[in-house]
């Protein structure tokens, strides 16, 4: 990959790795589903002027808007509801790391549900190991029985579960070009969420302090509508497999942000387990195996 690619790659981290972060900080002020509401409404609304300056025209088929739908639960609504709750019991560097497990899951559901991505061996010993890493993660919260730090934890591994789904159903959206599936997926989240705010909290009596409010911005404008722009502009000139790689990034971006500035500490099980499932996602990606398979054996030949 070029530099170029690289470096939107890693921009791509800090903005993902950022969101946990920006929701931290959210927390002190504002509640868990006022804060999804407002990250997909905001975000919907910034992608649309998007696509206003560029002329794109939004589809007014039913059927799409269907699918959309069905989209914004499984990639907005059910996955940013379960991190935002879970990181009220645990902080935004466990989350993220446990965020990771995604490809762990959509390995797992692309093998039953698709014709094409098959589990092979390395596959599932990277599963397995990935799996393994998580168990030695929650291993401190679990000591004593369920808690509501475990809790918390069930909560984020729940969202990339639900990622993995929406990783199998996102094929569905191939009439339309990313953005527009981006937008009509956060409008149709915004309209679901809104009525959900307004029953279970009391988003009007929130008295935000200016740094919820720009955290509750750069949420919405960096870490989701700029995101999508940026996740897209990178699938389309390096691929989904390299796009993998920012699976890698994110956490580290987030135990630097959560450890540097919010002074969050990491229990030594968190790091060990961390090293475990990046173990595990490596496999999975296969190119270490590729290169190891590439490397000249003695004599000159290739193994």
């Amino acid at each position: 990959m070029s530099l170029r690619i690289w470096g939107m790659l890693i921009a791509l981290s800090f903005l993902w790795g950022g969101t946990f972060f920006f929701i931290e900080l959210a927390l002190v002020d504002f509640t868990p589903f006022t804060i999804v509401f407002l990250r997909v409404s905001v975000a919907a609304l910034a992608l649309l002027a998007y696509l206003l300056v560029t002329g794109e025209a939004i589809p007014r088929d039913g059927a799409i808007w269907t699918a959309f739908l069905v989209m914004g639960l499984l990639n907005n609504i059910i996955p940013f509801s379960l991190i935002t709750w879970g990181q009220t019991h645990i902080t935004g560097s466990v989350a993220s790391i446990l965020n990771a497990t995604t490809p762990l899951f959509g390995a797992i559901l692309a093998h039953f549900f698709t014709r094409d991505e098959k589990l092979r061996r390395h596959k599932l010993f990277g599963i397995l190991l990935g799996y393994c890493g998580v168990f030695i993660m929650m291993q401190p919260t679990l000591v004593d029985g369920i808690s509501l730090q475990s809790l918390g934890q069930i909560a984020i591994l729940g969202a990339a579960l639900s990622y993995g789904f929406a990783g199998i159903w996102g094929k569905r959206l191939g009439r339309s070009s990313a953005l527009v599936n981006a937008f009509g997926m956060l409008a149709c989240s915004s309209i679901v969420m809104l009525p959900v705010v307004l029953v279970l909290e009391t988003p009007f009596s929130a008295t935000p302090s200016l740094i919820s409010i720009g955290a509750m911005l750069c949420l919405a404008l960096a870490g989701t509508a700029l995101a999508y722009i940026l996740y897209f502009r990178v699938l389309v000139l390096a691929g989904a497999v390299n796009l993998l790689l920012v699976t890698f990034l994110i956490p580290v971006t987030a135990l630097i942000l959560g450890v540097g500035v919010l002074g969050e500490t990491v229990h030594p099980f968190a790091l060990i387990g961390t090293a475990v499932i990046f173990a595990g996602l490596a496999l999975i990606d296969g190119r270490i195996l590729g290169l190891l398979r590439k490397r000249p054996a003695p004599g000159g030949e290739t193994s």
